[in-house]
């Protein structure tokens, strides 16, 4: 090998790690966000509840997983905020 190759291969190396440390990190909010997403969906087909899913609403949903989405659901519902 020569030194280019080794030095190509430690930086691939590093980038995997960087990476997989990421989504390592990541991973809980991911989580629930998906979660939210579901309750947000089951909220909209069993009540009728029209939540709009913009940005904002994602990042309530997925630092406060179901009780986040739940708040958001009950915001809609008082049509405080986030209504379609």
């Amino acid at each position: 090998m020569t030194g280019l190759e080794v030095l190509l291969l430690i930086l691939v190396l590093v980038v995997v790690l960087g990476a997989a440390r990421i989504v390592q990190t990541a991973r809980p909010f991911i989580v629930n966000a998906v979660a939210g997403l579901v309750v947000l969906y089951v909220a909209h087909v069993v009540f009728g509840v029209a939540v709009a899913v913009t940005p904002i609403v994602i990042a309530v949903v997925a630092i406060g997983g179901v009780p986040g989405s739940l708040l958001v659901v009950l915001l809609s519902l008082f049509e405080v905020a986030l209504v379609l």
